[in-house]
């Protein structure tokens, strides 16, 4: 085939459906997309206003949570557009632009969780150098570590990717994906495929930091109830974002470079698709009825703009 030029138009996976179940799944996504937002922004406000959330547990997690509405900035809108679209086509900037939004966010999210891990380990297992470590330069810094090393790992796989000419506009998934855009080269991608175990190596350390972490804390545990309570509160929700965006992320990456036919499509679709739809809701669900403090505050923000409404009218 000829080679596609910069300027081109990516066509998109088409959804299994119907029309009138496209309008049922578009239907579904607007009300889990505005629900998204409603809950990420609930938690975030509240962090924000409240000074007594002002401590790194939460700024951290007020982290989590917009990089949770970035991430899903990237692939709803263009997704929602498509449902009430009988063509599934995407610019070449569009395109390039989503992978950048899906890859950075992908990444920060393992990142922010790495960092919240590292102040729950110095909080439990070092509680009297807490303050002094988990001083506002650090936290700046841990801040600047969660978002520049994705936007960086990002934005070079983009770089490698846009020298190579391709000889194919088709992308079998329903969002712009790097892997999928450097399958279609009409060229050697060694340099693609070596960058992309990199990165994989470097984020799978980052893993292994948390586990290690989370050894620490399983043992600082076992000497203390306080500790075991401080673990249970906090560390928990930690575990649990941890656990369930790895494996979807996991499945995510194996089904990209080593695709599977024995799947059915609507199911290839939905595991694709996992680590856009659950970690969204998920963290700032399973933080806010975990953590009495994040709740009894989020109660207090709501109660004060139901009075303020009421004294308005």
């Amino acid at each position: 085939m000829d080679n596609i030029s910069y300027f081109t138009v990516f066509t998109l996976s088409e959804p299994k459906a119907t029309k009138s179940d496209k309008h049922i799944y578009f239907a579904l996504s607007l009300i889990l997309y505005i629900l998204i937002i409603f809950l990420n922004l609930t938690l975030i406000v509240t962090i924000l206003l409240q000074k007594a959330l002002h401590e790194p547990m939460y700024i951290f997690l007020c982290n989590l949570c917009i990089n949770g509405l970035f991430g899903t900035a990237g692939f709803y809108p263009k997704f929602l557009s498509d449902l009430l679209s009988d063509t599934y086509a995407i610019s070449d900037v569009g395109c390039f632009l989503q992978v950048f939004v899906i890859y950075a966010s992908a990444l920060c999210e393992f990142t922010t969780l790495t960092v919240m891990s590292y102040d729950r380990y110095v909080a439990i297992c070092r509680p009297l150098d807490y303050h002094s470590v988990m001083t506002n330069n650090t936290l700046i810094k841990l801040l600047l570590f969660s978002w520049l090393l994705p936007v960086f790992s990002a934005s070079v796989a983009l770089l490698l990717t846009n020298r190579l000419s391709l000889c194919g506009s088709y992308i079998d998934k329903l969002y712009c994906d790097n892997w999928s855009i450097v399958k279609l080269s009409c060229e050697p991608t060694f340099i693609n495929n070596i960058y992309g175990f990199i990165n994989i190596f470097t984020y799978l350390s980052l893993v292994v930091f948390i586990i290690c972490s989370y050894f620490k804390l399983i043992a600082a545990c076992i000497k203390s109830i306080e500790s075991k309570n401080k673990f249970m509160h906090t560390c928990v929700p930690h575990l649990l974002s941890l656990i369930n965006f790895t494996v979807a992320l996991l499945f995510d990456t194996l089904y990209t470079r080593f695709e599977s036919r024995d799947f059915p499509q609507s199911l290839r679709n939905f595991l694709v698709l996992e680590f856009l739809i659950i970690p969204p809701i998920f963290n700032p669900v399973i933080y806010g009825l975990k953590l009495a403090e994040v709740r009894k505050r989020a109660l207090s923000v709501f109660i004060k703009v139901n009075h303020s409404r009421v004294k308005n009218r």
